[in-house]
């Protein structure tokens, strides 16, 4: 949750940082891509750096990291400083997931994971979508430079409480029993301590270059959720906190809420579907291209509709529709990564941040040199998308790449969640 505030705080100060920094369309864009890029360039690094070292020290320093140069944002001066700054921001970012996704490989049985991605996405999308609610009570409080500050010592908190805390092996927890630790036994394995990757196994898997490009393709229209959002609906439907109450600030969160909504019902859907017999890469492949479809839709008729309500329910369905592909991505790179799934989920996730760098950049410019069509915008989102639902029918959510050298065995289908 803390993850999305941070992130997603710089949207709704965006105005007021265009303004106190004199920045226009392109160099906003090019403020919002400065996280993507160096998100998805640290990706790999940091996941790896989780398979190696454990996620417990890897994740204090990326919250420590990224709370420094939250509270950073706030005391820039100019457009170059603001740029590093975000850079640095998003390096620091970087590998949380990946390492969040390799907490789970050590400390649940493998039919709860699943469940475990639902209830994780679930929790990002609604600390994101409360957070114009939160930027808007802070802002009321102290001016846009201080709230930054706010925001970076929530992350503070929760590192010094997680350190203290959480032990990567289980079995160094006090709190874990001895029933608790059997159900874990064949979590050993994806204990920290492999260096090696070897990377023309995952390079040569058509499962692989599935997973980053239908990770592209979503989060390429879902960087504008929580970039370009506020200010379309300012200027294309003229919802502001003035005109439209807190209601309309609310309405910016409306597509990482449905959003959450839609990761936790994947999870419960993914369950339901295997209980009925069906196999877990149908219901995988199913719900991956079905939710990009239906986000390609329902996004670019939102732009269409006269009644602005109506179009934010529109964009928040897609929204809804984008993630439900989320926790069979993740569970995927799991089940298919093994002891190196940090790595092959920040490879996916880096992916998917280039198309988080590339979205809001290129909003930026077609909104410089269309003179402000936004309707530009949505149709190459909505083409973006159905893309990512075409890459899932080549993605084998199950059979793992057995990547390492060790280890070589049959394939298999995990236990549903």
């Amino acid at each position: 949750m803390i993850t999305y505030i941070d992130r997603v705080c710089i949207s709704q100060a965006a105005p007021s940082i265009r303004e106190a920094l004199g920045l226009n369309d392109a160099e906003m864009g090019k403020i919002f891509a400065a996280f993507g890029l160096a998100y998805a360039l640290f990706e790999i690094p940091t996941g790896w750096w989780g398979d190696r070292l454990g996620p417990r020290k890897v994740l204090m320093r990326i919250v420590l990291w990224w709370s420094f140069f939250t509270a950073l944002t706030g005391q820039v001066r100019s457009f170059i400083m603001l740029w590093v700054t975000r850079f640095l921001f998003g390096a620091g970012e970087a590998g949380c997931f990946p390492n969040l996704t390799k907490t789970f490989t050590l400390w649940l049985p493998k039919a709860e994971r699943t469940r475990a991605q639902s209830i994780m996405w679930m929790s990002a999308r609604w600390g994101g979508a409360f957070t114009p609610l939160l930027v808007v009570w802070i802002f009321s409080l102290v001016t846009w430079r201080n709230a930054f500050a706010v925001f970076g010592m929530l992350g503070i908190v929760w590192a010094v409480i997680f350190y203290a805390w959480f032990r990567d092996r289980p079995r160094e927890h006090r709190g874990f029993n001895a029933a608790e630790l059997d159900l874990l036994k064949d979590n050993e394995a994806n204990i920290a301590g492999h260096a090696h990757v070897p990377w023309m196994r995952l390079v040569a898997s058509p499962t692989v270059w599935g997973l980053w490009g239908q990770y592209f393709c979503i989060s390429y229209g879902w960087y504008f959720y929580i970039t370009w959002l506020p200010t379309y609906l300012q200027e294309a439907r003229g919802l502001t906190l003035e005109k439209g109450g807190r209601m309309a600030v609310l309405m910016t969160g409306a597509p990482l809420f449905l959003g959450g909504i839609g990761c936790l019902l994947a999870g419960v859907l993914l369950a339901w579907l295997v209980r009925r017999s069906f196999s877990v890469t149908f219901s995988r492949r199913l719900l991956g291209f079905v939710g990009c479809t239906a986000a390609a839709g329902l996004l670019l008729w939102s732009a269409y509709i006269k009644d602005p309500w109506l179009a934010m329910l529109s964009m928040g369905l897609a929204g809804f529709a984008n993630d439900l592909t989320l926790p069979g991505s993740w569970a995927t790179c799991m089940d298919v990564g093994g002891r190196f799934a940090g790595t092959l989920s920040g490879s996916m996730n880096m992916m998917g941040n280039f198309g988080g760098m590339a979205g809001p950049l290129v909003v930026g410019y077609v909104l410089q040199f269309t003179n402000r069509n936004w309707e530009i915008t949505f149709w190459l989102s909505s083409a973006i998308y159905f893309l990512g639902g075409l890459c899932w029918l080549i993605i084998d959510p199950v059979t793992p790449l057995e990547i390492t050298e060790e280890v070589k065995g049959p394939s298999h289908e995990p236990v549903p969640a």
